[in-house]
């Protein structure tokens, strides 16, 4: 068996079990959600993603603890891209927004041809039913668009490469866990990381749509300890403890993947359901140079799918739209394992790179940050696993900005999020202006209002 192998764990399928103890009425094969053909797709993606209970810095698609990611403990603080307005309860579609989208979709898309009967037709639909449905081209468009525009993302370059999932007919609890399962399937393709959203059913006038309640489709339990401390991590603590009182039982490990919360109604029970072994690729981390470093038993989840956010694409919401890209280094070495309300291991490895840690002028925080970051990327490298470095992918934004610049359009970006939070000052995006930010850009994924 090599190593490569040895360093990868396959959790082996299992079928999904509700709250009630019961196995689901389903496989994982039961729903077939449409693949919408990828427009010029890119050798890879590093889209969205997210990691903690917030998103975290960006990085390849993985980010939310990759490309469209944010790793905060405090899952309220620091959200989405976009600035987003409570829900409003009748969840009527603005005119004027399905309208804007239907001509930018005409625009972007010439073969589509003149939109003016495409909107009539909407508008028509709008004011009969109050909402209206798009075609499934206008929603991988509008997906791709919500990418495009997510200005907390580094990994844009690749935005037409995101694989979309049409699976607006599901909407119950059981579908919903299936199908997500059935995303991280997709999206891993055996390490070679596939940008992907799952679009299930809108909320619509008087019908709020499902929603999954973790913050991202794979994450790590937190459970606080006798002593102050905590085992795992502290920012999947507050659904850890939402899990067992709906009756989860957990093993309070240091990596215990938390399962997927679903609810389907405002008020109603939600249900709980693990995830299958074979949905959740993981990396054991080694360092090239220490040996050592092995011993600390540490690991980290192949796919950053966020699934907490709203994609709103013309005036329609779809509050269960889970995506993911690939991984940035940084996201797990300078965020997750690092971050002292996260992980925490500064001090651990510093420690065994015997540094001297009486004072901070001996820069040890930098140079243990530095060697668990080589350990992150050599140990995705090894397994053959899809992960981006922050120069890597720094200069590929400045291309996307490049090329956006060409065709006329703006690439708003927010500079806090753009910039890695390791070495910086050594990758060109530190080092210029960007696009303001408009948080009224749409398509766009945008925090979700709580019921």
């Amino acid at each position: 068996m090599s190593l490569i192998f040895d360093r990868l764990r396959t959790r082996s399928a299992r079928r999904p079990t509700a709250a009630n103890g019961g196995t689901c009425p389903y496989s994982h094969a039961h729903v077939h959600g449409h693949l919408v053909p990828e427009e010029a797709a890119a050798p890879g993606g590093a889209p969205p993603s997210a990691d903690a209970e917030g998103p975290e810095r960006p990085g390849g698609p993985e980010g939310p603890d990759a490309a469209w990611s944010a790793d905060q403990a405090d899952p309220a603080a620091d959200q989405a891209d976009p600035a987003s307005p409570a829900d409003p309860a009748d969840h009527f579609t603005d005119p004027r927004q399905a309208a804007d989208f239907v001509r930018q979709f005409h625009r972007e898309q010439p073969a589509a041809g003149d939109p003016e009967p495409r909107v009539r037709a909407v508008l028509d639909e709008i004011d009969r039913t109050g909402t209206y449905k798009h075609t499934p081209a206008e929603l991988a468009h509008g997906a791709r668009l919500a990418w495009r525009n997510a200005a907390r993302c580094i990994g844009r370059l690749y935005w037409r490469s995101l694989v979309v999932r049409d699976l607006r007919h599901l909407s119950s609890a059981d579908d919903i866990a299936a199908e997500s399962f059935e995303h991280l399937r997709t999206a891993t393709n055996g390490g070679r990381i596939r940008p992907v959203v799952s679009v299930f059913a809108p909320d619509r006038p008087g019908r709020p749509a499902a929603r999954i309640l973790n913050q991202q489709l794979v994450r790590y339990a937190g459970h606080p300890t006798a002593d102050g401390g905590w085992t795992g991590d502290p920012a999947g603590a507050r659904l850890a403890a939402r899990a067992r009182d709906l009756g989860w039982k957990c093993g309070e490990e240091r990596f215990e993947v938390l399962p997927l919360l679903v609810q389907e109604r405002p008020g109603e029970r939600p249900e709980w359901y693990e995830l299958p072994d074979d949905t959740t690729l993981e990396v054991d981390l080694v360092h090239p140079d220490h040996a050592w470093f092995a011993e600390l038993g540490l690991r980290w989840y192949a796919v950053p799918a966020i699934s907490d956010m709203t994609l709103e694409i013309g005036g329609v919401r779809y509050p269960t739209a889970p995506f993911n890209g690939w991984y940035m280094g940084t996201e797990i070495g300078a965020r997750n394992l690092a971050d002292a309300d996260r992980y925490d291991m500064l001090a651990t490895v510093a420690g065994r790179l015997g540094l001297d840690t009486s004072h901070d002028r001996t820069l040890w925080r930098d140079r243990a940050l530095v060697e668990l970051n080589v350990a992150v990327l050599h140990s995705f490298q090894e397994a053959g696993v899809t992960i981006a470095d922050h120069h890597t992918e720094s200069e590929r934004f400045l291309r996307h900005i490049a090329q956006e610049r060409r065709l006329g359009r703006p690439t708003p970006a927010d500079w806090s999020w753009i910039v890695p939070p390791v070495s910086g000052g050594l990758t060109p995006v530190y080092h210029r202006y960007y696009d303001p930010v408009d948080s009224s850009l749409r398509p766009a994924f945008v925090t979700r209002a709580a019921w």
